[in-house]
């Protein structure tokens, strides 16, 4: 069995992690090493602003003189992978580093796994890290899992839980993919 710990917004919970003031405010983060920035993450409220990923920072501003411009930390992304991995390590000596926010656990010992991971998602929540997890026979399919997770979900039939499931989730799953 695997488990995908995914972080979503990766690096927007990176750059304001240790500003919960933020959460009511429409948030939009820039990678400012582009030539032209733009916003290649943005939280719930921002996209209720009708901000969008790809916006300039004057459009986003545009749709809401509230919007609070962020710009990558990359410190804090290597602290919070640090983290992440840390404590995937407790549940298995098996884990990858997949992608920025996301690692992969593979299980030798399959007792209580879900119980295991939600013990993991609860130690990065205190730490301010919101995280999601999907526990499946395969690596994708706990990829997969991860991404509709709320906030654990175990899959143990990857037929049953694949069929049904909306082509729609492949869109919000990270274009790295």
């Amino acid at each position: 069995m695997f488990a995908t710990i995914y972080l979503p917004n990766f690096y927007l919970q990176a750059a304001t992690r240790h500003q919960p003031g933020l959460c009511a405010k429409p948030v939009a983060l820039i990678e400012e090493q582009e030539k032209k920035p733009v916003v290649i993450q943005l939280n719930a409220v921002a996209e209720k602003a009708a901000i969008c990923k790809g916006m300039t920072p004057s459009q986003a501003l545009a749709r809401s003189l509230q919007v609070v411009i962020k710009v990558r930390a990359r410190m804090q992304e290597k602290s919070i992978q640090e983290m992440l991995l840390h404590y995937a390590f407790t549940l298995s000596p098996f884990v990858e580093a997949t992608a920025p926010g996301i690692c992969t656990v593979q299980f030798t010992d399959r007792r209580h796994l879900k119980a295991k991971v939600a013990h993991v998602i609860e130690q990065l929540a205190e730490c301010e890290i919101w995280a999601q997890a999907g526990i499946a026979p395969t690596p994708d399919t706990s990829f997969l899992a991860a991404h509709v997770a709320r906030p654990v979900l175990q899959i143990e039939n990857a037929k049953e839980f694949l069929t049904p499931l909306p082509i729609e989730v492949l869109e919000t799953i990270s274009p790295d993919f």
